[in-house]
């Protein structure tokens, strides 16, 4: 076990590498650059020339890199020019996530808590009404772009029923505080329900929006899976022992069901960070998705950078981690 998770741990930080170089690359590459967006349209060839001097712009690429590569090793990621002007990219970061985090946790439950019961419902009565039902509603979900989904959900739960708030994080003027910055569950720690219920309403339907693709890809992995694991020869030995349907149900098929959906899981972590960015537009939720999306507009690269760069760290190492509680489910895994 111990030589698999090293195994996985090499090949993260060899991911994570590759990603910097890329971004690295990429981000000196868009138009105007890092020089434009500081001096805007009043800069002058000579005012550029001595910022890029200054910055060492006119270094070769692999010296630049490296020099990015040391400060970021310790945390430097440059400053804002955009979002937070001023502020340190990363200290942007650190601001933005725990938005992202409740919005992803939140709409991961929604999508986990539906899909899963739901595909194995599907699975038992394949062939039925409810099956296919809820494929064609699955369908729906997938083929359905995040923004045009927040987009109908705001106009018709916000604008037109009025029944949720159609932007922010929380209204504004309300008395709370501030532990976590997960506005419900600092209003739970804190014991203001007042502020917990008004960040839930807020929360809502950013989630929901969030939660579509997820749900509907773990709901078709849940029912495909399950329906294989009902034909394998160990579940017809189960019930010939006459063992109750619970035990069945519990630890013969969906114990070995779920195997490929831990991974699809993690997978959908990486799905739900980038829908973060179109939901959190939508919806003015503070976030990274929000933050990214200024930053692109504004062309704040220090921010882009810090963003993308420990977004797809958190996307690495949640699929770390699920590679783990693979190989802990289904031992074979250690051997591949």
């Amino acid at each position: 076990m111990l030589r698999f998770i090293v195994r996985r741990s090499l090949q993260a930080l060899l991911a994570l590498f590759v990603l910097s170089v890329l971004l690295f690359a990429w981000l000196r590459s868009l138009p105007g650059g890092v020089v434009s967006a500081l001096l805007g349209e009043r800069g002058t060839p000579e005012n550029a020339a001595a910022l890029r001097s200054a910055l060492g712009l006119d270094d070769p690429l692999y010296v630049q890199y490296w020099r990015f590569l040391q400060r970021a090793l310790r945390g430097d990621f440059g400053v804002s020019n955009g979002v937070f002007r001023g502020e340190p990219a990363l200290d942007v970061f650190f601001q933005r996530l725990p938005a992202t985090v409740e919005l992803s946790i939140f709409a991961m439950i929604l999508a986990l808590t539906l899909a899963i019961p739901l595909g194995y419902v599907a699975a038992r009565r394949r062939g039925g009404p409810l099956d296919t039902g809820s494929v064609v509603f699955s369908l729906v979900g997938v083929a359905v772009p995040v923004f045009f989904l927040a987009y109908v959900l705001k106009y018709v739960f916000a604008v037109q029923l009025g029944w949720l708030p159609p932007s922010g994080r929380q209204t504004v003027g309300i008395n709370a505080t501030h532990i976590t910055n997960m506005y419900v569950l600092d209003g739970i720690l804190t014991r203001e329900w007042d502020a917990a219920w008004d960040a839930f309403k807020h929360l809502l339907l950013p989630a929901l929006a969030l939660a579509s693709i997820p749900f509907a890809i773990i709901f078709r992995i849940t029912r495909a899976a399950v329906i294989d694991v009902m034909e394998e020869d160990y579940v017809r030995t189960a019930r010939a022992k006459g063992l109750t349907p619970r035990v069945i149900r519990v630890r013969h098929i969906m114990r070995n069901a779920l195997i490929p959906v831990v991974t699809v899981v993690g997978l959908q972590i990486g799905a739900l960070l980038a829908g973060a960015v179109l939901t959190e537009k939508v919806f003015a939720f503070q976030g990274i998705g929000q933050a990214l999306a200024i930053g692109f507009e504004r062309r704040d690269y220090p921010v882009l950078q810090v963003l993308i760069m420990m977004a797809a760290l958190i996307y690495i190492l949640v699929n770390l981690l699920v590679d783990i509680a693979y190989a802990v489910i289904d031992p074979r895994v250690r051997t591949k």
